[in-house]
């Protein structure tokens, strides 16, 4: 099959031998590409020196993850690739993984997202994010299933036929760094594709060290929102209660228990999602009425 790899990098450096290296190993060969988002450290000057055969596309500003992604997805569909492989720069594969996911794809035409399980950096146990979406909590007793359905899984390491692309489209735009792939995944489930993990193959995501801090914890929330208010599995009325009304009850929450501190946080995201609204309501009829056109920076 022709696949084609693709790597959104920002000071790319601490991992790209083991992301890059794992794809020059892979049993199943992809071209490679890696879209750089204006690294400040060495990570240009190191893909063109140790990776002369990844095609390398400097964007010279930082598109965010999901624009910079679109690049690449268009670039597949737009030069005959079968399929895209979505690696996060800290994350890597092993060696027959990628056979594993595209010939399970070709199997299972209905599942728009494949993904193997993702285990920590040291590979020591599934990585937490994977293990909240997916339930799997420990290696010792795996699914026997080939491919396992799962309402979720983050974009780390995503296998996507260009069928699925072509029927759903590519990341929206409203997202800017994360909510991106939950939104993808809502308009998958929307157009009657589903989402699996395949029990007998691996990659690794070392994000395991990352400290939760007030300011990531409330990125999170005002991208969770969001992505509930562009939700097209839900009705507009019900998007809007679960994304801005539901940042209301957290507000008056907040100033039940006293904390005036959360309450102004609570209300500076809902602002900013009313603010989003007719962004979100162009989002979502992009989403529901599919041009790949609409995706094209």
């Amino acid at each position: 099959m022709k696949i084609l790899a693709i790597i959104v990098s920002y000071n790319f450096t601490p991992w790209m031998a083991r992301c890059l290296g794992s794809l020059r190993a892979s049993h199943c060969q992809a071209d490679v590409m890696v879209l750089d988002n204006a690294s400040a450290d060495d990570t240009v000057t190191r893909i063109r020196q140790e990776f002369p055969e990844v095609t390398l596309i400097e964007n010279g500003q930082n598109l965010g993850f999901g624009r910079a992604n679109n690049i690449g997805m268009q670039y597949a569909l737009d030069h005959g690739y079968e399929g895209v492989l979505l690696l996060n720069q800290d994350a890597w594969i092993d060696a027959d993984t990628l056979g594993a996911l595209a010939a399970a794809s070709s199997k299972h035409p209905d599942f728009g997202i494949l993904s193997p399980i993702h285990l920590t950096g040291s590979r020591q146990r599934v990585e937490q994010g994977f293990a909240d979406y997916t339930g799997l909590r420990s290696m010792d007793c795996l699914p026997k299933e080939e491919v396992v359905e799962a309402d979720f899984i983050d974009a780390a390491i995503w296998y996507m036929p260009a069928t699925a692309l072509r029927k759903v489209g590519l990341f929206a735009p409203l997202f800017y760094h994360y909510g991106e792939d939950k939104d993808m995944a809502n308009r998958m489930h929307y157009h009657g594709l589903r989402i699996g993990w395949m029990p007998q193959y691996c990659g690794c995501h070392d994000r395991e060290f990352r400290q939760q801090t007030r300011a990531r914890f409330l990125h999170a929330e005002r991208v969770y929102h969001l992505s509930e208010y562009a939700n097209i599995r839900y009705s507009f009325p019900k998007a809007f209660a679960m994304g801005v009304l539901a940042v209301g009850k957290k507000m008056l929450k907040a100033l039940g228990k006293g904390s005036w501190k959360d309450f102004t946080a609570y209300a500076s995201i809902a602002g900013w999602l009313l603010g989003k609204t007719f962004a979100v309501w162009h989002t979502r009829r992009t989403s529901i009425h599919v041009h790949l056109q609409n995706y094209r920076s």
